[in-house]
């Protein structure tokens, strides 16, 4: 596969032969049959539908299950540059999580002018019912996926920080339980670290983060939305491989100040519920009064002490868009050390200066709504139609607040599988780190999207994306 010169090649990098990370599988890759390699691919669709890794396409009138795209040519990180990497996630992490007790307390960044005060104030996901409450153990982030991308050879950056309910980790653990069970000679010649206990780290994690008031079973439970949430199957395959209960919010309920879960013997208390319902819908008593699928009154018990929420409610203010861009301060702040991951340049449309500029130069930015995400409600200026471009334009001058803006990055590309071989394609990477008073652990790799049309930057599988097997080499 030939280089290209605008982007960074993983592959190649520019030169001559394979990098040092894809030395190996490049020997291996050269010594295969084509045909064969593309009907494994067509194997390993095969699988996907039969273990019904599907996801749902809000707004799609029919067909709106579809199977993530899976490529099988693995992106390969080396065991120097995952090093680097792991530092600069595990310092955002602490950070972010430092930021979000300090809001939610003494709100010192916020005396000290580092975060303006009305973006916090104003902000639809900072939740007042949160402050002065201490979480158990002190942890907001019990797990986080920073989104990463890569521009040239030592040049990463964060491209957004997921804290809320980040997805995903059930297609990193598939990816790799397909290529071992498709190429298990393949890792014999590439010593790759393994995945697969990320589900044990989850569940110890979570066993770390007792309440003050535990029954002392370490009794763990995922809380799902129910069968039509769009990341179902991950609620299920992770509760599953954790050895835990998959409840819905009708499963529990309050009963002598704890939070109980219902069983064939009745009623079970429940110390940590790992939640993937959105803080609106947690608890009509608190929260949103016409929700279904939450569980009335489980905030009280959680103010009181009586269950651990993970991740804690409150926590997708470090989600925002807006609060992104202080970042770099927000990591000086409370680690005293500048950002090892950097940011990308951001534009507040808030700000009328930015916005003026945006404005001049929307044809050449990536426009994104402040809480959006998915890739939905999101403008790639350079690959969009006049339309597009006018209908943006007008969204911007009614509600600026709502947009920020960024340059559009020359995202590295790594090789598909295609009918005529090897092709390069845009990826980013989402690690998993989990935090606990333990530490912060990270898996070895992560989930890598993949924006499988040519050219195209956008890696959402909502959006036409797939996803593929993330190696870092056990040395190198």
């Amino acid at each position: 596969m030939s280089g290209n010169t605008e982007f960074f090649d993983e592959l190649d990098g520019g030169g001559d032969g394979p990098r040092a990370p894809y030395a190996a599988y490049t020997r291996w890759f050269e010594g295969e049959n084509l045909k064969d390699l593309q009907r494994k691919s067509i194997e390993a669709e095969t699988f996907f539908r039969r273990t019904g890794i599907t996801f749902n396409v809000y707004g799609q009138a029919e067909a709106d299950e579809r199977l993530i795209p899976f490529d099988i040519v693995p992106r390969i990180i080396s065991a120097r540059e995952w090093t680097r990497l792991t530092k600069g996630i595990e310092q955002r992490v602490r950070a972010i999580n430092a930021f979000l007790h300090d809001i939610y307390h003494r709100q010192e960044i916020l005396r000290a002018g580092r975060v303006p005060v009305d973006l916090i104030a104003r902000n639809e996901a900072f939740l007042p019912q949160m402050i002065g409450v201490e979480p158990p153990g002190g942890i907001y982030t019990h797990i986080t996926g920073i989104d990463l991308v890569r521009t040239g050879e030592n040049d990463f950056y964060v491209l957004e920080d997921n804290a809320r309910t980040p997805s995903g980790v059930s297609y990193m653990l598939e990816n790799r339980e397909t290529m071992l069970q498709m190429f298990p000679e393949l890792f014999s010649k590439v010593k790759v670290r393994p995945v697969s206990d990320y589900p044990a780290m989850l569940r110890r994690s979570l066993g770390a983060c007792m309440p003050v008031n535990a029954s002392g079973d370490e009794t763990v439970a995922v809380l799902t939305p129910g069968i039509h949430n769009s990341a179902y199957f991950e609620h299920a395959f992770l509760a599953d491989n954790m050895g835990v209960e998959l409840v819905e919010g009708t499963d529990l309920r309050v009963q002598n100040g704890k939070i109980c879960m219902r069983t064939t013997r009745g009623y079970r208390p429940v110390d940590v519920v790992y939640r993937r319902v959105d803080d609106d819908f947690l608890d009509p008593l608190n929260f949103n009064p016409d929700s279904l699928l939450g569980v009335p009154g489980i905030f009280d018990v959680y103010r009181a002490g009586g269950i651990t929420i993970a991740n804690a409610p409150g926590t997708g203010i470090a989600d925002d868009k807006a609060i992104y861009s202080y970042m770099p301060d927000i990591v000086e702040f409370y680690t005293g050390e500048k950002a090892i991951l950097k940011n990308v340049p951001t534009w507040r449309c808030s700000d009328k200066e930015s916005l003026a500029y945006v404005l001049d130069h929307l044809d050449e930015l990536v426009v994104k709504e402040v809480h959006g995400s998915g890739g939905y409600g999101m403008l790639v200026g350079p690959a969009a139609s006049k339309k597009d471009l006018n209908i943006f334009r007008k969204k911007l001058e009614a509600k600026p607040g709502n947009y920020i803006a960024q340059p559009t990055l020359a995202l590295s590309t790594v090789p598909i599988l295609t009918k005529a071989g090897l092709a390069p394609r845009h990826v980013d990477l989402r690690p998993f780190a989990l935090f606990s008073p333990r530490g912060v652990e990270i898996t070895p790799g992560g989930l890598t999207r993949v924006a499988l049309k040519a050219g195209s930057l956008v890696v959402n599988s909502s959006q036409g994306g797939g996803t593929k097997d993330t190696w870092v080499l056990e040395d190198g």
